[in-house]
């Protein structure tokens, strides 16, 4: 594909410097427009978006740094180069704060002209293309790319949304494979600190005597095998975020020294005399009870009060069944295409099995049995032969609808209701479906009996 060249847009009241210009510029590989009020310009402006405009100072129509300010608000990213027949230091201090590139005096020099042209040219297309790859990048780590539609990730969504701006401490609370560390990706990305540095830590994956080096760094001669200096973690982290993965598994004296880091925003690597002062931004994440750890003293309390300004809990799998098609889906496009193969879908009795599966790996433990059952399965739909055998032999409840004797028939219907959504796992949609209910009817029916959802016992 051919290469687009660099647009410059001339605005100059004088039809004779204005062709001067484009002829000159036409030699240098430049795609050049002109207008001679500032009123065409703008409008040339808002039409091809130049990546410079060249502007007059002298036009009948605008004063200069009034057109200036207009187009840098209808799109900041071209550079503007001003000219001026009556240059001053006032003139071209005011257009500089008006975001001009550079203030040129007439008359203008050739190969100065296009000097000037050329670096506003690449200084137009760094910024474009700088904004492209962070637009790309918060688009990857985007909310919108994690897979959910359910009420308990929509709030989920919200929440990080809301609070990605800040510079709020984040805990990120949920059960292995639930995507902790998917929603610290977007906290990053779509923070101020998207940019910076994003450096993760798993505490529990460090052997305990070595995690304080990584965290802190060392200077050479600290100890028995520092035969370098080392920078920290911590340090590496600086104008970023820094995710501490399990902070539960840190070793107690370590929380102790984490705490005081955080308190006073600076520390010492072991062995050096050096202080290195930190600007980090910290999210945690973990998958133990928190009220457990805190009785039991393996998460300290002020530690924790210090790092949850803002806790967020990633629901889990068992919890969010309604997500599983959604999940299945982008399971089976992603593996079809790694390996090669042409599974269209999932057939109504392997859907049947996933949504009662109680998933104790949830969404990572969903990711690989499609994978499996991608590789195995012998047609284009996916059954209950090509699951694992985990999910096949999974029957945490009875199949058979027991009554009591004798019982009302309120109770009975309450109790035919509580069965079934035990049965499919509490998906409400499928709960509704075998008792030839409406949703809304299967809702005010257990509002009616107060039956609450099991896994978070809330009302509906």
């Amino acid at each position: 594909m051919t290469k687009r060249l660099p647009r410059v847009l001339v605005i100059d009241h004088e039809p004779a410097a204005a062709d001067w210009i484009q002829s000159v510029l036409a030699t240098g590989g430049f795609e050049v427009e002109t207008a001679h009020t500032g009123e065409r310009g703008e409008e040339l402006f808002r039409q091809s978006r130049p990546d410079v405009v060249i502007a007059d100072f002298g036009l009948p129509d605008v004063e200069g740094v009034t057109l200036l300010r207009r187009l840098k608000a209808v799109d900041p990213t071209p550079e503007v180069i001003v000219v001026s027949g009556q240059g001053t230091v006032a003139g071209a201090v005011e257009a500089g704060q008006a975001g001009a590139f550079y203030f040129l005096d007439k008359p203008v020099n050739r190969d100065g002209l296009l000097k000037i042209v050329v670096r506003a040219s690449d200084r137009a297309r760094e910024r474009t293309e700088h904004q492209q790859l962070k637009e790309q990048m918060r688009g990857q780590q985007s909310v919108t790319n994690i897979i959910g539609q359910s009420k308990l990730m929509k709030e989920l969504f919200d929440l990080v949304e809301s609070v990605a701006g800040s510079e709020a401490n984040i805990l990120i609370q949920g059960e292995n494979g639930t995507g902790k560390e998917l929603i610290a990706n977007a906290l990053h990305y779509n923070s101020k600190r998207g940019r910076g540095p994003f450096i993760k830590i798993n505490c529990a994956a460090i052997p305990r005597d070595l995690i304080e080096s990584e965290l802190f760094g060392y200077k050479k001669g600290a100890f028995t095998g520092a035969s370098g200096d080392k920078v920290g973690l911590l340090e590496l982290a600086e104008g970023g975020s820094l995710l501490l993965d399990e902070i539960g598994e840190m070793p107690s004296f370590l929380q102790t020294k984490l705490l005081r880091v955080l308190q006073e925003r600076e520390y010492r690597p072991i062995g050096s005399e050096r202080i290195v002062r930190l600007d980090f931004r910290l999210i945690c994440a973990t998958n133990i009870d928190i009220e457990t750890a805190l009785r039991e003293g393996r998460l300290r309390e002020d530690l924790y009060f210090r790092i949850n300004t803002i806790t967020m809990r990633v629901p889990s799998l068992r919890e969010r069944t309604e997500d599983i098609p959604l999940l299945c889906n982008h399971f089976l496009s992603k593996f079809n295409q790694r390996h090669q193969r042409h599974v269209r879908s999932l057939s109504s009795a392997a859907y049947h099995l996933l949504i009662r599966s109680r998933w104790p790996g949830n969404v990572r433990e969903l990711e690989n049995a499609i994978e499996r059952a991608v590789l195995v399965c012998k047609t284009g739909e996916v059954t209950p032969a090509d699951l694992p055998d985990t999910i096949r032999d999974d029957s945490p409840v009875a199949q058979e609808f027991t009554i009591p004797p004798h019982r009302t028939l309120a109770e009975i219907e309450k109790m035919a209701i509580l069965q079934t959504l035990q049965r499919t796992n509490w998906n409400k949609q499928e709960a509704a479906q075998l008792l030839g209910l409406y949703r809304p009817t299967l809702y005010s029916k257990m509002k009616k009996h107060d039956i609450r959802d099991e896994r978070t016992g809330r009302r509906v």
